[in-house]
C-alpha cells in the first residue's frame, strides 16, 4: 500500500525516452515470466486529466452529481485508461515501455470500471516470442485488478520490439 500511496502523491514518468537505456530488451523477454509491476492509486485528477487529454467529457467520468445518478453510482474511469494504467503500473525497466515499440494488434475485455480511489494492480507477463520477417515480436497478456481483487479489464496483444 505504501507504494500506491507514494505513486498518487509522485505522477508516473510520462516522457517514454526517460530511463531509455534501463528498459529490457528483446533477449531479457522470458515468455511466462511475470512482469515486475507497482501498484497505483487511481485519483479523481488522474481520470480528469486523461480525460481531458483524449478529449473526453462524458459527466459520468467528471461529475460527481451526474455519476451518483448514473448506473454505476458513482464516478468511474473511462474504460481505455487501462493504456495509462498499464505505465503507471510498471517500472522504468519494463521492457513495453521501450520507444520504437509498435503495437502489433490487441484485444481486451473489461469486466468492471475502475474508480477515483482504486489501488490498481497489474499481472502481466510475455506468452511468446518470435521472429518473422526479421521483426521482433512478443505476444503478452495483462490483468488489471482493484483492490478488492476483481478484474477490471484483461487483454492480450502483440507488439513489434525495438532491435
Amino acid at each position: 500500500m505504501a507504494q500506491a500511496e507514494s505513486s498518487a502523491a509522485t505522477p508516473f514518468e510520462t516522457d517514454f525516452w526517460k530511463d531509455a537505456k534501463l528498459r529490457k530488451v528483446w533477449d531479457d523477454i522470458v515468455p511466462g515470466e511475470p512482469r515486475k509491476t507497482l501498484p497505483y492509486l487511481l485519483t479523481q485528477e488522474a481520470i480528469a486529466l486523461y480525460c481531458r487529454a483524449v478529449g473526453e467529457t462524458n459527466p459520468l467520468y467528471l461529475d460527481e452529481a451526474a455519476a451518483k445518478a448514473g448506473p454505476h453510482g458513482g464516478l468511474i474511469a473511462p474504460p481505455a485508461i487501462h493504456i495509462l494504467l498499464m505505465f503507471a503500473c510498471t517500472p522504468a525497466d519494463d521492457w513495453m515501455r521501450s520507444p520504437g515499440t509498435v503495437n502489433a494488434g490487441q484485444s481486451w475485455s473489461y469486466n468492471i470500471p475502475a474508480r477515483p480511489g482504486d489501488t490498481i494492480t497489474l499481472q502481466a507477463r510475455a506468452l511468446d516470442k518470435f521472429i518473422k520477417r526479421e521483426r521482433l515480436f512478443v505476444v503478452h497478456d495483462n490483468v488489471f485488478f482493484n483492490q478488492h481483487g476483481d478484474v477490471i479489464c484483461s487483454g492480450r496483444g502483440q507488439t513489434i520490439r525495438p532491435i
